[in-house]
């Protein structure tokens, strides 16, 4: 009688254990480490990962934005080894369904951050914790008229042609100077998120076009990129130029008046909510589908204020 209480009690303690303690590996994958931004979005999963109910975290992500293939096979790679969750700010919207849909198929909960899966992938994800994108690249365009007013050439420089973010932000963009100016534009031009290719091609089309108005770098590398053409060109101050994300570098050119100002997302926020939402899951707790993790558009105005200290890194 005495062994068969302690072998119940010992299935009952097993038992008790399989459901209560679901503590695992969190995989935080994003489009690269070499950027600002995305090392923002780790700060803020470092925060959060120290109250995840004994949760590990791994972050990583490919040496640049356009390696897809990379990041597929990291995506893979945490589903093979059994990661507990995933954290997810996808490249392409296409090339990590699949991968994601393996996640499903293994009851990997998945947070899909920053940029959108392509449409159909909605059932293979928890939770999409972004920038609404469309909004912030209006209300870029909206910056960019109040400088420049409703006539004239301005220059859109994006990023990585596809992705997610870039279609909802740049999207956004070009729909609101379309429908509320007559400003003509001159691109897109894509920088692969390459800071250098960026300030190539701004060089160029400023020497292209010398009654260009107003210029809409796109994400961080990109907007660097435009900052510092504009710089060596002499034309700091007399092109009108917003940007976007909220670095060092970016802040240093809204102060010197090289860009106009920066619509800055909360990247932070997005790691920080990324791995909370994701623990929440583990924990079979009910989480939003989607959550907007805002943005501020940063002048020489307001840099120095709570609203923009609270997004800039």
């Amino acid at each position: 009688m005495k062994k068969l209480t302690t072998a119940l009690l010992t299935s009952v303690i097993a038992l008790w254990s399989v459901s209560t303690v679901q503590a695992g590996e969190i995989a935080v994958i994003v489009k690269t480490v070499n950027s600002t931004f995305w090392q923002n979005v780790q700060k803020g999963a470092d925060t959060a990962i120290k109250d995840s109910e004994g949760n590990t975290m791994t972050f990583q992500g490919p040496a640049s934005e356009s390696a897809i293939a990379d990041q597929v096979n990291m995506v893979e790679n945490a589903v093979n080894r059994k990661v507990a969750g995933i954290v997810l700010a996808p490249s392409d919207p296409d090339a990590l369904v699949p991968a994601v849909k393996k996640a499903w198929e293994a009851r990997i909960p998945v947070v899909i951050v920053d940029s959108q899966l392509a449409k159909g992938a909605e059932q293979y994800y928890q939770s999409f914790l972004a920038t609404d994108n469309k909004k912030a690249g209006e209300l870029a365009a909206q910056a960019l008229i109040d400088k420049v007013g409703k006539e004239g050439k301005i220059a859109v420089m994006s990023y990585v042609a596809g992705a997610g973010s870039e279609i909802g932000r740049v999207g956004g963009f070009t729909d609101y100077i379309k429908a509320n100016s007559k400003l003509q534009i001159v691109g897109p031009y894509y920088s692969q998120s390459q800071m250098a290719t960026a300030l190539n091609q701004t060089t160029d089309v400023l020497a292209a076009n010398s009654d260009l108005k107003g210029i809409f770098g796109a994400n961080e590398p990109t907007a660097i990129g435009v900052g510092r053409a504009l710089a060596q060109s002499g034309k700091a101050g007399k092109v009108v130029a917003i940007g976007f994300d909220g670095n060092q570098d970016l802040q240093g050119f809204v102060k010197d008046g090289t860009l106009a100002g920066i619509v800055v997302q909360g990247s932070y926020q997005m790691g920080e909510l990324g791995v909370q939402t994701v623990s929440k899951l583990i924990a079979k707790e009910k989480v939003e589908k989607f959550v907007d993790t805002g943005v501020v558009v940063v002048t020489k105005e307001n840099i120095d204020k709570p609203e923009a200290k609270n997004v800039l890194y």
